[in-house]
């Protein structure tokens, strides 16, 4: 508890944290609420999962381009901006969905707000990349630690507001709390501070290629794809034992061992390298979902899903580390938000992979068995020789882990 109490201390910690967690909400509440909503006003699951899966690419493919800008003119103007027009473009798509409007008018009203989501994960992780060493891969942990936790309570809501109040509410609340978790970060005084970083005019790519990140990136992208099938596949199998409302509870035990395993590892003080940990994290994931194919009872899947989900918080707290290391010093927000964007995508390719495995006669332990794969190719990739990255010396120092 002293490691994160250390981190709870650092000025304007708390802030980070609590808005951090208030802001990234929507990313887990609005893709699930407008699938209920738009299906449950068109009854169509084709035109609900392509309003959903648009407003998820529309904000996949900005966020680079807003970190780019956040990164030369600091991130509070984007995050005012984004906090007085993100809610109401999700008020517009309300008003198209329940109003009944074309389906293409539906989807271009998710796009645009999917364009508006606040640029808050990245951020706040390019901030913590700015705290002392000492103590920065502890607030990594506490960072990924907080992301899990999102994917839990995010759904939850959604879910609970679509059975009692209507999926129109989960997607107000998320506008109230996206303004909530931009203005928390674009006030707190880390922000306030923030001092852009000169550096040269380069390409839109040129973050991506910085030495060592290409690995990195594509070993996150085969990680996520694996996490997307497994996302599918979970749902599917609760299906197939006749009790599909077990599939929340699977979710939810998998999403806790993250979140212990993260909270334990955050705590650790380890000597062995950054790039040796994350290659022995990755492996931990692979062994950790390589038997759920052969498993047949619930329980022992929810069993297996939380002892294997431990590694998974301590793999993202690493990977965060790597690409803030990695990172050139005037490119950090953009470094974020590509992981962010490359992942975000690499699962949705899993998802719909997934279930054409599921559908076909592979069923649901081919999908299980890609989610498998996908861990595995991401310890593959490590293992590939490229440039080195130019870590900074103190980044390469024994420091909490």
């Amino acid at each position: 508890m002293r490691a994160y109490l250390s981190v709870w201390r650092l000025p304007s910690a708390p802030v980070l944290l609590l808005a951090g967690f208030a802001g990234r909400l929507p990313s887990a509440m609005v893709p699930l609420a407008l699938l209920l909503m738009v299906q449950q006003q068109t009854g169509s699951y084709a035109v609900a999962g392509l309003a959903s899966a648009t407003l998820g690419i529309a904000s996949a493919v900005m966020a680079p381009i807003l970190g780019r800008l956040a990164d030369r003119r600091g991130p509070r103007p984007i995050l005012f901006t984004q906090a007085a027009v993100y809610p109401l473009l999700l008020a517009l798509l309300i008003a198209v969905v329940l109003g009944g409007a074309a389906d293409l008018v539906v989807i271009a009203a998710a796009a645009l707000a999917g364009m508006a989501t606040p640029l808050v994960s990245g951020t706040v992780r390019a901030l913590w990349s700015r705290v002392d060493v000492r103590v920065r891969p502890t607030a990594y942990a506490l960072d990924a630690t907080a992301t899990e936790l999102v994917f839990v309570v995010g759904p939850s809501l959604v879910a609970a507001l679509a059975v009692f109040v209507s999926p129109a509410a989960g997607v107000g609340l998320a506008g109230v709390l996206g303004i909530l978790g931009a203005l928390g970060i674009a006030t707190s005084a880390a922000t306030r501070a923030y001092e852009p970083v000169v550096g040269a005019r380069a390409g839109l790519f040129s973050t991506v290629l910085t030495p060592g990140m290409p690995r990195l990136l594509l070993s996150g992208a085969a990680l996520m794809l694996g996490f997307g099938a497994l996302e599918v596949a979970i749902p599917a199998f609760a299906d197939s034992t006749g009790s599909p409302g077990l599939s929340g509870l699977l979710l939810a035990l998998w999403a806790l061992g993250s979140v212990v395993g993260g909270l334990w590892f955050g705590a650790r003080v380890l000597s062995s390298s950054l790039p040796r940990q994350y290659r022995l994290l990755l492996l931990g994931v692979t062994i950790g979902l390589a038997p759920l194919a052969w498993i047949s009872s619930p329980w022992a899947l929810g069993v297996l899903l939380f002892l294997g989900g431990t590694a998974i918080a301590p793999t993202l707290t690493v990977q965060n580390t790597l690409v803030g290391s990695m990172a050139p010093v005037h490119a950090t927000t953009e470094a974020f938000t590509w992981l962010s964007t490359i992942t975000v995508g690499a699962s949705a390719i899993g998802a719909a992979l997934g279930g054409a495995l599921i559908e076909g006669s592979s069923g649901v332990p081919g999908s299980l068995v890609l989610a498998t794969a996908g861990a595995a190719l991401a310890v593959v990739v490590t293992l590939v020789p490229g440039r080195r990255p130019s870590v900074p010396a103190a980044a390469r120092e024994s420091v909490p882990a």
